[in-house]
């Protein structure tokens, strides 16, 4: 496991805005949590073994078959399964900088990396960057590699158009990742999905643990999407927001913020190290932004930040023009 994500702000006792995790921090949880609190009996008795349930609801909405798909305990939890399953094929490319766990999971069951290989992982819509990839750079990578993993984690941060998990097992060798951690906001439950072919589903059910998933989440992910919620403010109003973020950040000197297509974004800070204007903001201003140094490809000078509501994004301009200016 690699150290150093972001939303670390137990290491600090006084966070009163987060911009260090890509996930929205303002979403609408109040009928989550009361549907929740009205279900908390079910912390006493075991989940399903496989949670088919909640797959078979998943399946319905994406236009699959339930052997289409594979509920797990959050999109990382199937990022080290897929490693583990996969393991017969012993080569792997990652497209830098990007999420650290997929060369973090190749690493520990022992594959080496190769630009030809056999498992190749895209992050689409990228993090860090928020670049994201069409359909014809994915369709080359499929008839490139022997299995390709497409992480869609970050789907609903994005107006791109992405692949739509219905077409997914025409590809065959097309592995797709989802988070309803990130889709409803909800990281402390750890839920996502897989879509893919029957007979990759298979394989990857057939080293799968039993009792994958809490019982309490999959209360809450059958709820949501049953109940069709949607939490996350509007996504182009979102996005906006992000822009201008990124334009009030870059009229800063010392500091330059990268194109994104998404609500998070990533930048450079000079002459000082991203780990110092991290530790300024948290300390002095109560803000948390991502120290990016640990990205593999990427610089002690880099840090990433995710759009938040317009008067916290006016203040961490406002705190940061103030760090440049000390």
């Amino acid at each position: 496991m690699i150290e150093g994500h972001g939303d670390d702000s137990y290491l600090y006792g006084n966070i009163r805005m987060n911009f260090s995790s890509n996930i929205h921090a303002h979403a609408d949880l109040s009928a989550l949590k009361s549907f929740l609190a009205g279900h908390l009996d079910c912390i006493a008795s075991y989940p399903e073994p496989s949670p088919r349930r909640l797959e078979a609801l998943i399946a319905a909405d994406c236009g699959l078959d339930p052997s289409q798909v594979l509920v797990t305990a959050g999109a990382t939890e199937a990022i080290y399964l897929i490693a583990q399953v996969f393991r017969d094929r012993p080569t792997f490319k990652v497209f830098r900088p990007t999420f650290s766990e997929y060369e973090d999971a190749c690493r520990i069951f022992g594959y080496r990396e190769s630009d030809r290989a056999d498992l190749c992982w895209l992050c689409n819509p990228d993090n860090p960057t928020g670049r994201v990839c069409d359909e014809a750079f994915i369709r080359t990578l499929t008839g490139q590699h022997r299995l390709l993993v497409l992480d869609q984690s970050y789907e609903d941060y994005t107006a791109q158009p992405l692949i739509h998990p219905s077409l997914v097992p025409a590809f065959g060798n097309l592995i797709q990742l989802h988070s309803m951690t990130k889709r409803y906001a909800v990281p402390g439950l750890r839920l996502g999905y897989v879509t893919a072919a029957s007979d990759l589903v298979a394989r990857l059910r057939s080293e799968m643990h039993p009792w994958p998933v809490n019982a309490l989440a999959l209360q809450a992910g059958e709820w949501l999407l049953t109940n069709r919620q949607t939490v996350l403010p509007d996504k182009d109003l979102r996005l906006a927001e992000a822009v201008r973020l990124r334009h009030l950040l870059n009229a800063i000197e010392g500091i330059e913020m990268g194109e994104s297509s998404t609500t998070f974004m990533l930048g450079t800070v000079r002459p000082a190290l991203a780990a110092e204007l991290k530790d300024w903001l948290a300390r002095e201003k109560g803000m948390l932004i991502r120290d990016a140094s640990n990205f593999q490809g990427l610089t002690a000078h880099h840090f990433r930040i995710a759009a938040q509501s317009p008067e916290e994004d006016d203040s961490l301009v406002a705190a940061v023009r103030d760090f440049m200016h000390r």
